[in-house]
Formats: structure tokens, sequence, C-alpha cells
């Protein structure tokens, strides 16, 4: 028996490309599983095939993602909304969703106590970073507005990692770094002094697909992790409440389009069911029991389609 190769294996199938570690990759995990796309990844191998559908998973850092993309190697991709600026890719892909997870800020960091405390103060001196590309086209903008030229602009230098620690080492009077908590940018005596970008995780499609069969197929992927993203922010409110209350009750419970309202055995009664976002259910219930309302209860959404 032929031992099939790897080309043949996915030939056909839609390349989804997810990041093998760091902050995106657990909750990517959760992504897919809530859209019910199955794989097993034996030995941690970079490249599986899903079960259930024709979709090959190929697992990346998250920094070459939007390349592959970008490119067209690659139909699908998870990664940071900020990857894809620094690669310089934003042209090329299209942003399909964000996911909300993956939350953090590029900020241009300098010393707590040191001479630089304003972005103009930083202006002309040494910054090192991860994101060249970002920093560059930020500080680019800074050193014009103060007519800063040749030797006198800002120098960009690049680290791969541990920027943080730049500045107390000397090499560095400030740093541009990705900031989730804040804990290890204060670790390092460090703050904040402006933003360059906000960021997230985001489902990207490539602009120049070399496989176009597979449009459906990512529509199909795209609906279902909406779902998914939609679940995670809503629950269903059911409760029952006198006829006479319900025009209160649906103010309080508008639902996404209308609440559904059933009538209860008991005159005068009715049962109502409602999507409410999940932020709010608390607050919800509370209003729900003033007007009258009994046995108020809230449900889980493990997916949706809204």
């Amino acid at each position: 028996m032929t031992k099939r190769s790897d080309a043949d294996l996915f030939n056909g199938r839609l390349l989804f490309a997810i990041p093998k570690k760091g902050r995106l990759h657990e909750k990517c995990l959760e992504i897919l599983a809530g859209a019910d796309i199955q794989f097993r990844r034996p030995n941690r191998l970079d490249v599986c095939i899903v079960m259930n559908h024709p979709i090959a998973l190929v697992f990346l850092p998250a920094a070459d993602i939007p390349s592959f993309v970008g490119n067209g190697n690659v139909d699908l991709g998870i990664t940071g909304h900020d990857v894809i600026l620094e690669a310089q890719m934003q042209d090329r892909v299209t942003e399909i969703h964000r996911l909300g997870f993956g939350k953090c800020a590029l900020h241009i960091q300098t010393p707590e106590n040191g001479p630089c405390q304003t972005v103009e103060d930083l202006a002309g001196k040494r910054v090192v970073t991860s994101f060249e590309v970002l920093a560059g086209a930020y500080f680019d903008k800074i050193d014009e507005q103060l007519n800063l030229t040749g030797d006198q602009k800002t120098k960009i230098q690049y680290i791969g990692g541990s920027v943080e620690a730049a500045c107390s080492l000397g090499l560095a009077d400030g740093i541009v770094d990705l900031v989730e908590s804040g804990d290890t940018m204060r670790a390092a005596g460090l703050h904040a002094i402006a933003t360059v970008l906000q960021t997230e995780a985001v489902l990207i499609k490539s602009n120049v697909p070399h496989r176009a069969h597979h449009a459906p197929l990512i529509d199909l992927i795209a609906s279902r992790i909406a779902g998914v993203l939609a679940a995670g922010k809503f629950v269903i409110c059911e409760y029952n409440i006198r006829r006479d209350a319900l025009p209160r009750a649906a103010a309080i419970t508008p639902g996404r389009r209308a609440p559904t309202v059933s009538p209860l055995e008991e005159e005068g009664w009715v049962a109502v069911s409602s999507m409410v976002e999940k932020k709010n259910a608390a607050t919800t219930m509370d209003e729900l029991v003033k007007i009258g309302a009994e046995d108020i209860l809230i449900f889980n959404l493990d997916n949706c389609r809204v």
C-alpha cells in the first residue's frame, strides 16, 4: 500500500491557521470546539486534519499568520490585530470578526522616575521594541511634528523578547511593548506615557485566495464562530408575569427582535423568554422582580445564530 503524502492528505482542504502557542492559543481551541470543528493533534504536530469538515488546521507562530493568509497560502487564520499591522498585511487580509479575547494595548513606556515623561521628551532618543513598523510609523509622525531630521530622529531598535528590561540595562530611553494587565511593566519600573493602538484577536481571511471554491466553507465557519461569540455575550432569561405587566416586562427584556410570550394555564399570566446581555443579567433580574415577575431563570448558551 502506498503511503499518502502530506500534499495528498491536504489536497482540496481549506487551510485554517491557528497560533501554536502563547496568549491566543488556548482561547482559539475553545472557539474551535464551540464551532464544532473536531480534530486530534497527535504529538503536538503543526498540521492536523479536521474530522468533520474538509479543513486542515495549521499551527503557526501568531506573527507569521498574517503573511500566510495575506499571500493566499492559507485561507483563514486567527491572530492579533497588532500583528497584522506590524506585518503590513492589512490590505491583503480582511478581518471577519473581532474575537473579544487577547485584548491588550501597545504602549509607549518609560522609567517612572526618568527624564522622559511625555512622547515629546522621548522623541529623538533611543526606543527598543518588537514592533519596529508600528513604533517607527508612530515616531515618524512625532519627529515630523517636532521638526527632527537626520541624526536627530528617534532611533528605533528591534529586540525580540524581554523588551521591558531594555531601559534598566541602559539599552533604551523608552520602549514600545504590549501591555495586558500592566504587572510586568510596573515590575520593571516603567509606566505608559502614550498608546499606539488597542488590539485583540481577530479572524481573518485572504483577499487573494488561491482556492476560491472554499468561499462557502469560509462563510460557514465565520457564521459558527459568530454564534460562539454571541453565545458568550448573551443568556436566555425566562420568567412568569401577569399579562397586564407585560409591556413593562418587554421594555426590560426586549430581546434581539422581540420577547417570546406564551400563555400559562393560570388565567392572566404569561411565560416570557428573551435574550439579554450576560453582563446585565443580574440587573435585569432585579428590575423584573420590581414589576412582579416570578420564577426568573437564567440559562447560558453554548452556541447560537443571531
